[in-house]
C-alpha cells in the first residue's frame, strides 16, 4: 500500500477520484492500493521561543538573542487530531512507502518533510511533481514519481528559508518592540517591502510642482509640439515669433515597428493585471487561482515562468482551439496561431506559466463566480494574445523648425493588428475600463508630409502643464517593485532576485496591512505613521531590499544544490548578533516616537486642559487636577445608559448632553432627557437629569 500526502482536502479528494480510490474514512480515503490523506496547511512549524526555556516566554532586552541550537518542532494547536491520523497511518504495517504529493514547490515540500520528520518516520517516500489538477495530468505524474532524495536540497532551502524568517523575525521583533515599547513586527521581507512604500510617500510629499509649457503649431492635421519651455514669457515670445515666420519641415523618418505579444502570465505577472484591471489584491488573486486550479480549470499558480515546456506545443494548441470557441470575444476574431512563441523548457523553472486546462471545454463558464470567472477568462485571453502575431505599426516623425526651434508631430499606422485585436476584444467585455499603458495609442496620426514643405505664419498657441509627483503605489506597482528590487545590483545573465517569492509576495502585503503599518485607500497602499516611523528608527540591514534580494537569491542557489545551508544559516546568526550589541538605548526622545495618540475628548472645566478617554474614565490630562468623569458612575448606571464618549463630549462643551431612552426607577419607564454636568469640583462629578422645563430635576 502506498499512502499518498497531499497538502489540502480539496486536493486529496481530486487525487482519490483519479485514482479510482473510493472508501471514505475519518481523514483519510482509501482503496485500489494507495490510502489518500491531506495535511490541512502547515500542520507542524517551528515552536514558539518559549519552548527554548522559560527565559523566553516574556519579552525582554536581556534574553537576546535567541538562538535555538537544536531546533524544535511543534503541532499546530488545532491540527492535532490530523497529524495522529497522518502519524498512525505511516506506522501502518500495510504501508510500504510514503509519497508527497503537496503542492509541487519550495513550501509544499517543507510541509511534507515536516511532518514526515515529527512523525519519525522511516519509509521510503517519493514525489509527486504536477502542475495541473486535471486527472491525465495526476494519473501521468504517478506513473512518473520521482524519488524523494532528489529533492533534498529544495527542502534545505525552504527549512533556511522557516529559520532565517524565525531568527530575524523573532528577534528584531522583540528588540525593537522592547526598546520602543510597542510591538513592532519586523521581517525580512516585509520590512524592505514597507520601506520601498514609505520612499515613495516621502517623494510625494516633498514633491514641489513646477510649471512648464509647450507651443504648438496648429499644421494641417497635425500639431507639432515644442521642447519643455520653463518660463511662461519665453513660450509667449515664442508664439508671436512662430505665427510671424514660416514652418518648414526639416526632416520627416517613416519606420516600421513591432510590438512583440506579451508573454504568458506567471503569478506575479498575473497579480498586477488583475489589481490593474479587476482591483484585486495580490492575495484575493492567488486565492482565485488556487480555487480554479484544485477545480482543474487553471494550472498550478505559484510559478515564476511565463513559458511552456517545448513538449506542450500539442497541449496548447488543443486549449487555444478550445478557448477561441468558447470565449464570447473570439466569435468574429480573426486569428493565426504562433504556439512556438511560448515554448522554451530552458525558461521554466519548476512550474510552467499559468493558463487554462482541457477542463474548460467541460465547464459552463457563467456557473462559475464573478470572481473566477473573471480570472479563467483574463489568463485565457493572455494566452490567445501570447500566442497571436505580432502587432506592427508605422511610426512617423515630422520635425518642423520655425523660428530658431524645433517642432515635433508623431502619428502612426496600424499595418497588421496581431496580438493588440485579441486585447481589444478582450477590453470590450469589460464593465470597467482599465487605464491603457499603450502611449502610442493617443498618438494622432500624421498626414503625409514633405521634407522642405513649408506653411507661412501658422497659427500657434501655448500649453500650460504641470510636472506631477510619483503615484502612491498600488498593489500592482508594488508587486512590481517587490519583483524588481535588488536588479540594479544583478549582472543581467544571473537569476531573477527579488523581494519574496511569487507565492509569498501577496502574504506579505497583507501582513503589513494586518499590522497598522500600511492601509488601503482604494488602489492605494499607503504607509501608515507608525509604518513610516518604523522603517526610520530600523538599520539599512532590515530594510534594504538589496540584502533581502540577496538572502532569497541565496535560497534560490541552496535549492539548485550550488550553495551551503550551513553557511547561510552562519550568516543569518551573525547577523542577528550584531543586531542585539548594537541596540542598546534610546533617548527619551526616541523612546515616545510611537507613543499612541490619545484623541481629545474636550477640556477640563476645572483646568482647561486637555480631556483623554481612558479605559474606565474620561479624564483630565493636568496630573495636579482631579477631574475624572467615570464610565460606570451610579448616575448612567442607575438609568440603564452607556456613558459613551459623545456624552462626555457633549457635557465637556457646553455642560449638557441629550440622551435618548433613559431609565426611570420610579416607573419603570424609558424617557428622553438632557443629563447636565453639576460638576462642584470635589473628587466625584455629579450630575442631573432634566425631562422637560415644565418638570423638575430628578
Amino acid at each position: 500500500m502506498k499512502l499518498v500526502i497531499c497538502e489540502k482536502p480539496s486536493v486529496g479528494a481530486a487525487v482519490a477520484a483519479a485514482l479510482g480510490v473510493t472508501g471514505k474514512k475519518d481523514g483519510y480515503i482509501e482503496g485500489n492500493g494507495y490510502v489518500i490523506s491531506w495535511c490541512i496547511g502547515h500542520l507542524v512549524q517551528l515552536s514558539e521561543a518559549a519552548a527554548y526555556g522559560e527565559q523566553y516566554r516574556k519579552w525582554s532586552y536581556d534574553s537576546l538573542p535567541i538562538l535555538p541550537q537544536e531546533w524544535q518542532y511543534t503541532v499546530a494547536a488545532d491540527k492535532g487530531k490530523q497529524f495522529k491520523i497522518l502519524k498512525d497511518l505511516m506506522r501502518r504495517a500495510d504501508i510500504s512507502e510514503v509519497v508527497n504529493a503537496c503542492d509541487a514547490g519550495r513550501e509544499g515540500e517543507l510541509i511534507f518533510r515536516f511532518v514526515y520528520e515529527m512523525a519519525g518516520c522511516k519509509k521510503p517516500f517519493t514525489r509527486l511533481w504536477i502542475s495541473s489538477m486535471e486527472t491525465d495530468a495526476i494519473k501521468s505524474g504517478f506513473d512518473n514519481l520521482k524519488d524523494g532524495r532528489r529533492y533534498d536540497a529544495l527542502y534545505h532551502s525552504a527549512l533556511c528559508r522557516a529559520k532565517a524568517d524565525w531568527l530575524i523575525g523573532i528577534n528584531a521583533t522583540r528588540l525593537f518592540s522592547c526598546l520602543y515599547g510597542k510591538t513592532l513586527n519586523v521581517g525580512r521581507v516585509q520590512t524592505p517591502t514597507l520601506k520601498m512604500l514609505v520612499d515613495r510617500d516621502a517623494a510625494i510629499m516633498n514633491f514641489k510642482k513646477e510649471k512648464y509649457y509647450h507651443v504648438r503649431l496648429m499644421l494641417p492635421g497635425a500639431e507639432a509640439a515644442s521642447a519643455k519651455i520653463c518660463a511662461a514669457d519665453e513660450a509667449g515670445k515664442l508664439k508671436a515669433a512662430c505665427e510671424a515666420s514660416a514652418a518648414v519641415c526639416t526632416s520627416l523618418t517613416r519606420e516600421n515597428k513591432t510590438a512583440i505579444p506579451p508573454k504568458l502570465f506567471d503569478l506575479t505577472s498575473l497579480q498586477r493585471e488583475a489589481n490593474r484591471i479587476y482591483g484585486y489584491t495580490a492575495k484575493q488573486t492567488l486565492d482565485l487561482a488556487q480555487t480554479l486550479y484544485e477545480k482543474k480549470l487553471l494550472t498550478y499558480p505559484r510559478t515564476d515562468s511565463n513559458y511552456l515546456t517545448d513538449d506542450m506545443g500539442d497541449t496548447a494548441a488543443s486549449i487555444v482551439s478550445l478557448l477561441c470557441g468558447k470565449l464570447p470575444f473570439m466569435t468574429s476574431a480573426a486569428y493565426e496561431q504562433s504556439i512556438s512563441r511560448v515554448l522554451n523548457s530552458k525558461k521554466v523553472s519548476d512550474h510552467h506559466a499559468i493558463i487554462p486546462t482541457m477542463e474548460l471545454a467541460k465547464t459552463d463558464l457563467t456557473t462559475l463566480p464573478e470572481s473566477e470567472r473573471n480570472i479563467l477568462i483574463l489568463t485565457g485571453a493572455r494566452l490567445l494574445m501570447a500566442t497571436a502575431e505580432p502587432h506592427v505599426y508605422e511610426a512617423v516623425t515630422a520635425v518642423f523648425s520655425c523660428a530658431d526651434h524645433d517642432f515635433t508631430a508623431r502619428g502612426r499606422t496600424v499595418i497588421a493588428a496581431g496580438w493588440k485585436d485579441m486585447e481589444r476584444l478582450y477590453r470590450a467585455t469589460l464593465k470597467k475600463k482599465p487605464d491603457s499603458d499603450d502611449e502610442n495609442e493617443l498618438v494622432l496620426d500624421v498626414p503625409d508630409f514633405s521634407e522642405g514643405q513649408t506653411f507661412e505664419n501658422p497659427a500657434a498657441k501655448v500649453t500650460e502643464h504641470d510636472t506631477t509627483p510619483p503615484k502612491p503605489h498600488n498593489e500592482a506597482s508594488l508587486l512590481s517593485a517587490m519583483e524588481r528590487a535588488g536588479n540594479e545590483d544583478t549582472d543581467p545573465d544571473a537569476e531573477r532576485r527579488g523581494l519574496g517569492t511569487p507565492a509569498t509576495r501577496a502574504a506579505v502585503i497583507e501582513k503589513l496591512v494586518k499590522g497598522g503599518f500600511v492601509e488601503r485607500k482604494g488602489k492605494q497602499l499607503l504607509p501608515t505613521k507608525d509604518g513610516t516611523n518604523l522603517v526610520c528608527v530600523l538599520p539599512d540591514s532590515l530594510t534594504s531590499p538589496q540584502l533581502t534580494a540577496e538572502w532569497e537569491n541565496n535560497l534560490t542557489q541552496i535549492a539548485k544544490g550550488s550553495a551551503a545551508p550551513d553557511t547561510f544559516m552562519q550568516g543569518i546568526e551573525a547577523m542577528t548578533r550584531e543586531l542585539v550589541k548594537t541596540y542598546l538605548f534610546l533617548s527619551e526622545q526616541d523612546k515616545e516616537r510611537f507613543k499612541e495618540e490619545k484623541p481629545v475628548i474636550g477640556n477640563c472645566p476645572r483646568c482647561k486642559s486637555p480631556v483623554y478617554e481612558g479605559r474606565k474614565n474620561y479624564y483630565c490630562s493636568n496630573r495636579d487636577c482631579s477631574f475624572a468623569m467615570w464610565k460606570n458612575d451610579r448616575f448612567f448606571e442607575e438609568r440603564k445608559t452607556v456613558f459613551t464618549r459623545s456624552i462626555a463630549a457633549a457635557l465637556l462643551k457646553s455642560g449638557k448632553a441629550t440622551v435618548k431612552k433613559l431609565y426611570s426607577v420610579k416607573t419603570g419607564k424609558t424617557y428622553d432627557g438632557t443629563v447636565l454636568l453639576a460638576d462642584t469640583g470635589g473628587k466625584y462629578v455629579n450630575y442631573k437629569v432634566t425631562i422637560s422645563k415644565d418638570k423638575q430635576l430628578e
